[in-house]
């Protein structure tokens, strides 16, 4: 199984690319983590943030292929525990598909998008920089990956 991460926004700040990087390299073996970044659409004085959503929600579709299973991260998705979010990855791996993260840009996803979703994750009540939302989605998949397997990396 293979995932994908799809997020609006480009160009991480460096230390958000450095952690980035760092568990996607923990993460090789167990889940082999791609990420694809979009252009966000365009926003400012004049522009409609409706329509800018709307575009990214295209973009976003277009990076799916169309046999992944689809999370959406959305604030008002389901709230997992790590080791909820482990019981969700032994799944996923049992269905045998792979998998596409969605991260919206500032504005969250267009309704296609979340209709497009098997499954809408919240990673919590608090607002997150979309940048940081990468991070941690990464941070998290490496944890329940590693509560899966047994590794001592969780004390929970």
């Amino acid at each position: 199984m293979r995932a994908r991460v799809i997020a609006i926004g480009e160009r991480m700040p460096g230390w958000v690319a450095e952690g980035f990087a760092e568990y996607r390299k923990r993460l090789a073996h167990e889940l082999p983590l791609e990420l694809v970044e979009l252009r966000p659409g365009t926003r400012g004085k004049g522009r409609d943030d409706a329509r800018a959503m709307q575009e990214e929600g295209a973009a976003i579709l277009a990076a799916v292929p169309r046999d992944m299973h689809v999370v959406a991260l959305d604030g008002r998705g389901k709230v997992w525990s790590s080791e909820e979010l482990a019981g969700q990855l032994a799944n996923w791996r049992m269905a045998g598909r792979d998998l596409a993260f969605l991260i919206g840009g500032p504005d969250g996803h267009a309704p296609e998008v979340l209709a497009r979703a098997d499954q809408r994750w919240s990673l919590g009540p608090l607002t997150l920089p979309h940048m940081l939302v990468r991070l941690v989605l990464v941070e998290q998949l490496y944890r329940a990956a590693a509560i899966v397997a047994g590794h001592p990396y969780h004390r929970a």
